[in-house]
């Protein structure tokens, strides 16, 4: 069995629909809600089993490997992105990545996969970014400050102990369960106000939209199924992956799939780029495809088609 931990969010339930796809069996954890969504839900008996867990809970983490035979484990839990202490943040966060890391020496897995980000190229010059650039010390966000450490923490346990780690450098995601109104990227607003008919309202502090702006996107049931893919290849060249769609994504081309998928929605956006947003670029995916055969399946099209129909049947 996989343990993901964070397993009922928007990527860490869609990891678990594709494993189970696959043949694997999963364990998922889960701080608050622990009722499966409807993608997970009756699936073949005893192969989806929820775990309620604070991470940071070491004894309460390893007793979960008393109940069941765990081989793998993808670490996705996170403290709340917007936790204003920053040492707040970054003691959560690590305490919960330690906790994974023990628990993954002691029950002797395979295969441990944490969770980084593609923000870890804030800096990165070249285009698209690929795994192997040199990756800048610079600090413009507590969230990737943290994804860089937990990929060198991870990779220093994976050695001591034994287990493959792998550092899963995530694109930019949207879809099922993820933040409707998310603060990074504009595009989940503007899919959400259109489907219930409202004013989007980008004033900040949400962020801008512009029809020249460009972003690396990927739709959280392809993301899924990436990770799912590598943790269970049977052999990988390499111990960091680009996980996204391996393209550029224009606002501009979003939009126009909304426009068409939602009668009356008629979003325009400014025209031009966002002049304080930096340089657009996107994840090389090279490693991904060759290692696993990954190819996404779900273009801007039918991607949108997908999240409008999941929107009109649930909040987010």
């Amino acid at each position: 069995m996989i343990l993901i931990t964070g397993g009922l969010g928007s990527i860490g339930s869609h990891t678990a629909r594709a494993l189970l796809d696959l043949g694997e069996s999963v364990v998922l954890t889960a701080h608050r809600s622990t009722a499966l969504p409807e993608h997970l839900a009756g699936g073949p008996a005893g192969r989806v089993v929820v775990e309620p867990l604070d991470t940071r809970d070491e004894a309460a983490f390893l007793d979960i490997g008393r109940r069941h035979e765990i081989t793998g484990i993808v670490h996705l839990a996170a403290a709340p992105h917007d936790l204003p202490d920053p040492v707040e943040y970054l003691r959560a966060d690590t305490l919960g990545l330690l906790a994974a890391l023990n628990a993954a020496t002691v029950w002797g897995v395979r295969r441990f996969a944490v969770a980084s980000s593609i923000a870890v190229y804030a800096g990165v010059d070249e285009a698209p970014w690929r795994e192997d650039a040199a990756l800048p010390v610079v600090a413009p966000h507590q969230i990737p400050v943290f994804k860089k450490t937990a990929e060198l923490f991870t990779a220093l346990a994976g050695r001591s102990a034994g287990f493959t780690a792998l550092n899963l450098r995530i694109g930019t995601i949207w879809g099922p369960l993820g933040l409707p109104d998310n603060p990074f990227f504009a595009l989940p607003r503007l899919l959400s106000a259109a489907v219930r008919g409202e004013d989007p309202d980008l004033v900040p502090p949400r962020p801008p939209a512009y029809a020249g702006d460009a972003t690396d996107l990927c739709y959280v049931k392809d993301c899924g199924r990436a990770i799912a893919l590598l943790m269970l290849a049977e052999r990988l060249d390499h111990r960091t992956y680009n996980v996204s769609s391996g393209r550029l994504v224009p606002y501009a081309e979003v939009v126009a799939a909304i426009n068409a998928a939602v009668p009356g929605a008629d979003i325009t956006l400014p025209d031009g780029r966002n002049p304080d947003r930096p340089a657009d670029n996107h994840l090389d995916i090279t490693r991904l495809r060759e290692d696993t055969g990954f190819r996404p399946e779900y273009d801007v099209e039918r991607a949108v088609r997908d999240y409008v129909d999941w929107l009109g049947k649930h909040d987010r």
